[in-house]
């Protein structure tokens, strides 16, 4: 699961795009981690440093430049590798319920220009101002140890994913997902795990999704839950066994 990065707007330094970075990132990464031995993070710096390679003539010392979560969810034959890599989480279900892995060290930084942010509605001028100082703001600690780490130009960020193994014995299902869907639990609290698996079981992606952008529209300028944009990228990857 790959999720670009918004870019508020604001120079990125590449003539490219978020869009074909992401769509890049994610091919090189499935040629990197063909060799089911390699360890996911080798595979994603790998993976990391073809893409630079392909776009020399772009500034990719640009602190904007295009940039992306990264979710990856690898089977053994009695294990799940993971690798986390900001906050596109991988949801486990098993017999004792939910399990979340993600990365919200974003969250963790810059707490007053958010707040200021959330303060107006989107689609307002205000709200658009507000962002772009945050996003600005942002990208300054991007990728340093005083901020947060996602794909982008240098190879680094691989080495601070979170990455591990669980047994495969007693899961029941597993979803990878951006938050963009994520939140339908995780922010607006109008759905559980449960609730949202058995949606996936039921309808698969699709009818999660229409779900979370059902909740959106009862709130379409951020009044009840503030966020960054009315709908939010929303992509489900969902694995039963």
């Amino acid at each position: 699961m790959l999720d670009g990065l918004s870019t508020a707007g604001l120079s990125t330094g590449c003539q490219h795009g978020v869009p074909w970075y992401v769509a890049q990132l994610g091919g090189h990464l499935l040629a990197s981690l063909a060799d089911s031995q390699r360890s996911l993070s080798d595979g994603l710096a790998d993976a990391l440093e073809r893409v630079a390679g392909m776009h020399p003539q772009c500034d990719l010392k640009n602190p904007g430049t295009p940039s992306a979560t990264v979710a990856i969810l690898r089977q053994r034959s009695d294990a799940f590798d993971h690798l986390v890599l900001a906050d596109s989480p991988i949801v486990f279900e098993d017999a004792t319920g939910y399990s979340m892995i993600t990365d919200l060290r974003v969250d963790e930084i810059l707490p007053e220009l958010k707040t200021e942010t959330e303060r107006h509605e989107t689609h307002t001028p205000e709200h658009r101002q507000a962002l772009q100082a945050l996003v600005t703001a942002q990208r300054q600690v991007r990728n340093t140890p005083e901020g947060y780490w996602v794909a982008a130009a240098g190879q680094d960020a691989a080495e601070h994913a979170l990455t591990g193994t669980t047994a495969l014995e007693g899961l029941r299902a597993a979803a990878v997902m951006s938050d963009g869907v994520s939140r339908l639990v995780t922010e607006y609290e109008m759905a559980t795990w449960a609730d949202a698996f058995a949606s996936l079981r039921r309808g698969g992606p699709r009818e999660l999704i229409e779900r979370v952008r059902e909740v959106e529209a009862t709130d379409p300028t951020g009044r009840r839950w503030p966020r960054y944009k009315a709908g939010d990228d929303a992509s489900v990857a969902f694995c039963q066994w």
